[in-house]
């Protein structure tokens, strides 16, 4: 996947420049795939694809070696790189493919023409072409009628495409939520029974997935698909809804519809949801298969544990509560998620509300009064005589305690303490 830029405009300009100097040397070029898709929405694509008939060595030449990286060189593909607030863009030659006998990568590619080119590619709102210099668009394969249906269909027969790159199920889940569009009838039947293929993806494949369909519009929609298609017991074994079991369905739907609430969605925040009432265990065991990175595992689980000391509590029980109770999840740099999550939990009758807004208001307090610094340090503990090890620790824990909790106000107060 290519890089976001931080100036779609030049990004634009950068991928409109591309294709006039590839013309300008005799070959056919154009837009490609997903940007012409999102041109054609009205969205502002998050990054250019661009189809030439120019060769890998061509396209080098057009641009100088320079300029661009030969990584995908083998299938076609050269990276050009713009200006710094433009990106990069991928070029590829037309082509076809030969089998794919590792469910992602073809054995080759045969160079082609712009039809056979658009035979090769996903589902039919991905397959289309666009000439940015002439606003024309090239459809060979109904791609336009069918983003004006609102439908996700694959091209040519469905068990072919999914055949060919397992992860493409995953991404029709995900394209049809996220545009609100519906799941062609074929497509839809082959997704349901090639669902077990999905295994063979890698985890992080399946990781980048995910965390695309929970964090952007129509969330909810792809947990309910994952759901109904049974992709969901492949990919999130752990707490997917099974057959018959109407216990496990409602907490996914009751999951889905907090994610779908949330102001800052994320796979953290989500899985904190989902493995509400399976646990922490669960919650790593799905973490560990899908190689999440520490840091979200470590949120993750932090965000289970706080909902499960917080958010079923009433406003007037936590403030009640020693702050040095509390103050460890107020003060914790990610406490905006939390009380993003104990919102759109009591947004959906899944906790109190009076708890959320008291949350918020005391993560919104400033710093210095939500986590001060210590009045004492292991330092000044050992030079009062306090060995070092389990002791000294447990020290600085109570004497921590007592200074949130308002017992202890200055640094000799808490060495005198800590002598005695």
């Amino acid at each position: 996947m290519q890089p976001k830029v931080s100036d779609p405009e030049q990004a634009r300009q950068f991928a409109w420049d591309v294709v006039e100097r590839l013309r300008a040397a005799g070959f056919q070029a154009f837009w490609a795939g997903g940007c012409v898709r999102d041109e054609l929405l009205g969205r502002i694509p998050a990054d250019y694809d661009v189809a030439t008939s120019a060769k890998p060595d061509e396209v080098r030449e057009v641009f100088g070696r320079r300029r661009t990286l030969a990584v995908g060189a083998a299938f076609g593909v050269i990276t050009v790189l713009g200006p710094k607030s433009s990106g990069q863009i991928e070029v590829a030659t037309f082509r076809t493919d030969a089998a794919y006998t590792d469910g992602r990568h073809p054995a080759g590619v045969t160079f082609s023409s712009p039809e056979e080119d658009a035979q090769r590619r996903d589902f039919t709102i991905n397959g289309l072409f666009l000439d940015p210099l002439s606003g024309e668009v090239h459809d060979y394969v109904g791609g336009r009628e069918d983003l004006k249906a609102g439908v996700v269909r694959a091209i040519g027969v469905p068990a072919m495409r999914f055949g060919e790159d397992h992860l493409r199920m995953l991404r029709a889940v995900r394209f049809a939520a996220g545009f609100g569009f519906a799941l062609d009838g074929e497509t839809r039947a082959a997704v349901e029974k090639m669902t077990h293929l999905v295994t063979t993806v890698s985890p992080e494949r399946i990781a980048a997935e995910l965390r695309a369909m929970v964090s952007r519009p129509g969330r909810r929609r792809a947990l309910e698909l994952l759901d109904e298609t049974g992709l969901g017991r492949e990919v999130l074994p752990e707490v997917a809804p099974t057959d018959g079991d109407a216990a496990s369905r409602a907490a996914w739907q009751q999951a889905a519809a907090v994610i779908d609430a949330l102001d800052e969605p994320d796979l953290s925040t989500a899985l904190a949801a989902l493995f509400e009432t399976a646990g922490e265990e669960r919650l790593r065991h799905a973490a560990h298969r899908l190689r999440l990175s520490n840091r979200e595992v470590k949120l993750a689980c932090w965000l289970l544990d706080a909902v499960a000391a917080l958010g079923d509590s009433r406003a007037e029980e936590l403030a009640a509560r020693p702050w040095s109770h509390v103050q460890p999840w107020l003060a914790h740099d990610d406490a905006y998620l939390l009380a993003d999550l104990l919102r759109a939990r009591a947004d959906c009758g899944r906790g109190n509300a009076g708890a959320a807004a008291w949350v918020t208001a005391q993560a919104a307090r400033p710093k210095a009064e939500l986590d001060p610094p210590p009045l004492v340090t292991g330092s000044d503990l050992m030079a009062a005589g306090i060995p070092e090890g389990r002791a000294l620790g447990a020290a600085l824990a109570a004497l921590r305690a007592k200074q949130l909790d308002g017992e202890i106000t200055s640094r000799e107060a808490a060495i005198e303490w800590a002598r005695r």
